[in-house]
This record gives structure tokens, sequence and C-alpha cells, in this order.
């Protein structure tokens, strides 16, 4: 009974065995899963906005925010450096800062940079509002679409939207509200000392750089939008870099009116230039790339489509020059309504988005220079003596290989043929003729100067 006993035992113990290991490799298993999602959360987020505000960085920081979120980070570093942009992005990314569940932080960086119109509205609306030496902030007065002054009216109600805008993010924030405002309403900018130094200051600290920064915020405790408290853990955290997917900074790139027009001006001379020699296949497949990159770029900025649509008509008054050469006067249509749409293009007060004087005469000179010289070649080639066909025949030389009488009908040697021909005067076999005309598959011909050597016997 005794080894019976035992065998049930050790038969109890290895069945035992076998359900245990599993739980504790899977004990295991979890165990090193927390560890992964701990190292996860002990990361900081740093992503770089380094250009007009439009909807492209509005897009990429409202991602990295989300990311932050889903991956519990302990916080986003937004460094921003930006000469402003539109108000409806800037909302979009405020939005995404004020409901992010993961503290963000702005800082204006590195020394040199600025935080100016659209971005003094961000830095302000952030969590902590950080700024490196040498840098500023501020000169967020509303202008016109042109970028010169507007008339009073309209002047007033753009100014008293955007200051009161300001004024919202500033009071919630516990910001100069103040200070906030002038920016607004009297264009101030402030560098980073003054910015800190007022009372309330409109900024939370002055960094260096971000691991800076991050130091100075470690054990922190910071105010977020909803008035909750949160105290910053920051120790042996890794800063990890968000950079922009390959759509995003292709289109971040294109997304200026100066490169816009310069994509939608080649694309459409390129497209031009393939139908009117087809097979070339370059400059199609070119005209056709810059013709889709200059409308993703028209989806993404606030284009007048007036502007636009005087930019295409002079496009096409310039290629009804190409195709009918009329010495200048379409194309020197076209480029006034060129001219006149690039000052109407751009749709918004920011006059980084504008296009300059310098740029529209630059761009709009060559291309009329361009047209120039394809209409020039254009009309030597019109001018050019016809050297195939029936045409390439006229004034040829030849050689009479037969007498041919008046009325009747002879031999010529011409181009390397023998071809039929009639005079309306007698020639001897053997002298020269020159082709008068083409009827059919006989030539007309006449006497004609000492036959070249043969040539085109």
């Amino acid at each position: 009974m005794s080894a019976s006993r035992a065998r049930r035992r050790v038969g109890l113990g290895l069945v035992g065995g076998w359900l245990v290991a599993p739980l504790l490799a899977s004990a295991l298993m979890a165990t090193g899963g927390a560890d992964e999602s701990a190292d996860l959360r002990a990361v900081v987020y740093a992503a770089d906005v380094d250009s007009l505000i439009h909807p492209v960085s509005a897009e990429f920081i409202g991602q990295s925010i989300e990311r932050a979120d889903a991956d519990r980070a302990r916080l986003v570093v937004l460094t921003l450096r930006t000469p402003g942009g539109l108000v409806d992005s800037t909302r979009t990314i405020n939005t995404s800062i004020i409901e992010a569940g993961t503290p963000v932080v702005v800082f204006v960086g590195p020394s040199g940079a600025r935080a100016a119109s659209a971005g003094f509205l961000i830095t302000i609306a952030a969590d902590v509002a950080a700024m490196a030496p040498g840098t500023h902030i501020g000169a967020a007065h509303p202008v016109s679409g042109t970028g010169a002054a507007m008339d009073e009216t309209q002047a007033e109600k753009a100014a008293s939207d955007v200051a009161a805008y300001a004024r919202s993010l500033a009071a919630q924030r516990q910001r100069n509200v103040d200070l906030a405002e002038k920016a607004v309403t009297e264009s101030l900018s402030f560098t980073e000392a003054e910015a800190l130094a007022a009372e309330p200051p409109l900024i939370d600290l002055i960094a260096s750089n971000v691991e800076d920064l991050v130091e100075q915020l470690d054990g922190r405790e910071i105010t977020r939008w909803d008035g909750s408290t949160v105290t910053l853990d920051l120790e042996d955290v890794r800063i990890e870099n968000v950079t922009m997917n390959w759509r995003q900074r292709l289109l971040s790139a294109v997304a200026h009116p100066q490169v816009a027009v310069l994509l939608f001006s080649l694309g459409t001379l390129g497209l031009t230039v393939e139908l009117w020699n087809p097979g070339t296949l370059v400059p199609g497949i070119v005209g056709g790339l810059c013709l889709l990159l200059a409308f993703f770029a028209f989806q993404i900025l606030p284009v007048n489509y007036v502007g636009l649509l005087l930019i295409l008509f002079g496009l096409v008054l310039l290629v009804v020059e190409l195709m009918t050469p009329t010495y200048g006067l379409l194309a020197t249509g076209g480029i006034v309504s060129m001219v006149l749409g690039a000052l109407l293009l751009v749709d918004s007060p920011a006059p980084e988005l504008q296009l300059g004087w310098p740029f529209i005469v630059s761009s709009m000179g060559a291309l009329g220079l361009i047209v120039a010289l394809l209409a020039r070649l254009g009309v030597r080639a019109q001018q050019r003596r016809p050297v195939t066909g029936s045409a390439g025949m006229i004034d040829a030389a030849g050689l009479a290989l037969s007498a041919i009488p008046v009325g009747g009908a002879g031999r010529v040697s011409t181009h390397g043929e023998i071809w039929s021909a009639t005079a309306d005067e007698p020639v001897a076999e053997g002298e020269p003729v020159q082709v008068v005309a083409v009827e059919g598959m006989t030539l007309r011909v006449r006497r004609g100067a000492p036959h070249p050597g043969g040539s085109n016997a």
C-alpha cells in the first residue's frame, strides 16, 4: 500500500507541476509586459514645429498629442518657431492642447527663434509656456489679406475677435491678460525676460533646450485647463522625438503660396508642351506631378478662387500665344492676368502667406521670358521653308531626263526620284530644271540654273 501511495503522490506532483508551470510563465510574461509598459510611460514626446501654422501643422500637433495620450507619456513638448499662420488652424491646435490628457509644454526655441502672431496664441494656451534665451513672442495683430492696414471697421472687428480669444486663453491659464490683449490690439512683442518678469507672467520659465526644460519641470506642480493640478514626474525619462510622416512633410513643404503658384504655372506649361509635341513624355510627366502637388497645396491654403481663375486665364493666354503667335499681344494680357491673380490668390490676413511684389514680378517676368522665347521659336519654325512633303518639293532643283515639249510630258530627276513632269516652255534633255508646282503625281517645272552637282537629282 505504501508503494502505491508513493506512486500516486509522484503522479499528483507531476500533474501539479504541469499545471503550475503555465501559470508561472503567464505571470512572468505579465510582469515583463508591465515593465515594458512602465518604460513606455516614462517618456517625453518632443515635436518640432518649424513652419507656418496651417492645417498640416495642426494635424501633426494633434496626432502627436493623441499618440502621447495613447502611450500614456509623461509630457509633450512642442518646440515652436513660426512667423504666424491661420487663425482657424491656431484654434484647432489650441483645442488639441486643451483637451489633451497629457500635459503639453510649448517651448519657443532654440535661441534666436520667435513665435509671432498665431504662435503667440498657441504659447499662452499651453499647460506650460517656456522660452529659450534670445527669443520673443507677440505681434498678434490681424492684418488685411494683402498685408496692408485694413479699414477702420474691419480692423476693429478682426482685432476685437482675436483679442477676446487671447484674453480668454490668458485668463484660464492665469497669465497676464492685459499684455495678451495688447499683443493683439497694439502688436506688442515680448522677449523671454519681459514675458517672465511681467506680473502675472506670460510664460512659466526660461530654458536653454528641451533637456534643460525637462529637468526644470521635474517635480513641478502645474495646473491643467480644467483647474486640476498635476505634479510632473520626469526623473530618468527618455525624450523621444516625434516627426512628421512623409505626406505631412511633403504638404508642409508645398503649403506655401509661392511654391504652389510656381508648381501650378510650371505644371500647366509642362502639359502644354507635351500636348504641343506629343511623345516627349518628360514635360507631361513633370507637368502632371507639379499640378498634383499644386492642387494639394491649394486644398491646404486659404485660396481665393477668383485669383486662381485669373492665373489660369493668364496661362491659357500664354498657351494660345505659343500656338498662334500674335507678336506679344496675348502674352502681355496673360502676364497682366497672372499678376492680378497672384495679388488676389491668398484669402488670409496673415502677411506670411501673401505673395510679395518681388516674387510676383520675378516669377511672372520669368514666365513671360519663357513664353517669348517659345513664341519666337514658333514663329521661326513657321517661317522656315518646308523640307518634306509636296511643299518641300517647291523650288527644288532637278535634271531633265528627257525632252519636255510645251503641253507635253517628260521625265525629270529630283530629290533622288524620277517624276513625270510638264512645262510651260520647252525643256531639252539634260537641261537643269526647277520645280514650280506639284500636281498630283506630276511636277510642273521650268528651266532653271545649272544643276549643282546633281545633289537633288
